[in-house]
């Protein structure tokens, strides 16, 4: 029996990720599009025969940042695309559960985020502005999600959630799995190919 506990997570990959201490050179772009599509928002509490994924709601999340930041460059783009990436490792917290854990979870998914930024060549830590940007789009994103697809009403999400501005509109389809590990992929090629040309 083994003297030390394991702190790592073995991949589909066969990459080996390191939790306390995780290196760019463990990070595989297809584990982290594998377990995004397996990871549900809103805990699974949604309507529709599939749950919604951190996959789709990162492509979506892009989306809407591309479209109120069109002047962003491809590295701000793909840093929105993997603003959740993190999940594919600690899964997706609802954020009352993240308030209450503190300051040591979210410093484990920085962590995290920093090597994936590494890995994909992005810089290591986000400019707060971008960031700003980036958090932006991902409120309006829940916006939709939880009227259109957790139950809530519009009263309701106008009192906890941030209205999103007139113009802005989506419509939020759950995909199953594998088409939203296949979007998320598709988008994140596009977007890596443009930072690379």
């Amino acid at each position: 029996m083994p003297s030390e506990k394991r702190a790592w997570q073995r991949m589909l990959s066969g990459r080996r990720l390191d939790l306390l201490d995780p290196s760019p050179f463990d990070i595989e772009i297809e584990d982290i599009a594998r377990g995004i599509a397996r990871v549900a928002r809103w805990n699974g509490q949604t309507c529709g025969d599939h749950a919604f994924s951190v996959a789709e709601h990162s492509v979506i999340v892009e989306q809407i940042f591309t479209n109120l930041n069109p002047h962003s460059t491809d590295a701000d783009r793909l840093m929105a695309l993997l603003h959740d990436a993190a999940e594919y490792v600690v899964g997706d917290m609802i954020s009352p559960f993240k308030a209450a854990l503190g300051l040591d979870y979210k410093a484990f998914e920085a962590k995290l985020e920093t090597a994936i930024h590494l890995r994909y060549g992005l810089p290591a830590k986000m400019r707060p502005a971008l960031k700003k940007a980036i958090k932006q789009a991902d409120i309006y994103c829940a916006y939709f999600e939880a009227v259109q697809i957790a139950g809530f009403t519009v009263d309701e999400a106008n009192q906890f959630f941030t209205k999103p501005p007139k113009g802005l509109n989506l419509e939020i389809t759950p995909l199953p799995v594998r088409e939203a590990e296949a979007l998320f992929l598709a988008r994140f090629e596009r977007l890596n190919a443009a930072l690379s040309a």
